[in-house]
């Protein structure tokens, strides 16, 4: 194979689809958010929540807060959630349950929505995620937030999301992306092109060039924090294989990423770690939130 051919080029179509296509790979996925479903309307109903706040004029440009717990000295530290779906599915609703540690732990939790394919490309999904955490940056104050602590989380395509606000050039902007003061990415995709053989790009419509544009591998890192990486040990080996390629890239970059296989999640069920108190995930999130 000649050093520039990506290894995924060599997979069968059969086989392109298992690696690249979660849905694929666990035929089961809707158990796991079924699993949940009672904890996340448990968290829904007891939770204070600002619910449809604009950050754009797009319809899917809305985001919901879940206030810090009354107790924190002075502006709560902001965590800002991107969900998964592949870019073309899933909302913020659905995600509440992760909101009630982070709130219970002084943590102010914004679950945002963004654009999603096929009404938008994959520029626009990105565009709209860094709209999100622009407008938080400067509306964290009006709800008692600290603009100076905003950490960042996301899963799969919400995780690609998080290193679209990394390399993000936010100085260009007037902005001093120390502001940026955590990332936890779940279960990533980094490079996009391998979506292009998938079934999934029937709705993604990735091409080259925007696949290529929004290679986050491929870009240099502007957000200089602490950086976890999380993926499911039971996960195809070219999903896991993306996390460590761009915790290199991140490397290469200067930072000093952890990573972590998780060894009894999949791509899906993975989400669960907020639910449990002490586990990786949850304690990378809030301990990247509380020590800014």
């Amino acid at each position: 194979m000649p050093p520039d051919q990506p290894l995924w080029s060599t997979l069968t179509p059969e086989e392109h689809e298992f690696q690249y296509n979660p849905q694929a790979a666990f035929p089961n996925f809707k158990d796991a958010q079924a699993s949940r479903n009672a904890v996340n309307a448990g968290a829904l109903a007891r939770l204070a929540r600002h619910a449809d706040l604009a950050y754009g004029d797009h319809p899917l440009r809305k985001l919901d807060i879940y206030p810090a717990s009354a107790g924190e000295a002075g502006p709560a530290p902001v965590h800002v959630f991107f969900h998964g779906g592949y870019w073309r599915a899933q909302d913020k609703q659905n995600f509440a349950f992760l909101a009630e540690p982070l709130v219970a732990a002084g943590i102010t939790t914004i679950v945002a929505n963004y654009e999603l394919c096929p009404g938008s490309t994959l520029d626009g999904v990105a565009e709209s995620a860094l709209a999100a955490v622009g407008w938080l940056r400067r509306e964290a104050a009006g709800f008692g937030g600290d603009p100076r602590r905003v950490s960042l989380s996301g899963h799969s395509a919400g995780a690609h999301l998080v290193a679209e606000c990394m390399a993000h050039d936010w100085s260009a902007e007037g902005v001093d992306p120390s502001f940026i003061t955590g990332a936890v990415l779940i279960s990533g995709i980094y490079d996009p092109r391998p979506v292009i053989g998938t079934s999934v790009n029937a709705e993604v419509r990735l091409t080259e060039e925007v696949a290529l544009r929004r290679d986050v591998e491929r870009r240099p890192v502007f957000a200089r924090c602490p950086t976890g990486l999380f993926v499911g040990g039971l996960e195809p080996w070219h999903w896991i294989d993306q996390t460590y390629r761009y915790s290199h890239h991140l490397h290469r970059s200067g930072l000093n990423p952890e990573v972590h296989t998780l060894p009894r999640w999949g791509h899906f069920d993975i989400l669960s770690e907020f639910i449990e108190p002490g586990s990786p995930i949850l304690e990378a999130v809030i301990g990247q939130a509380k020590a800014a």
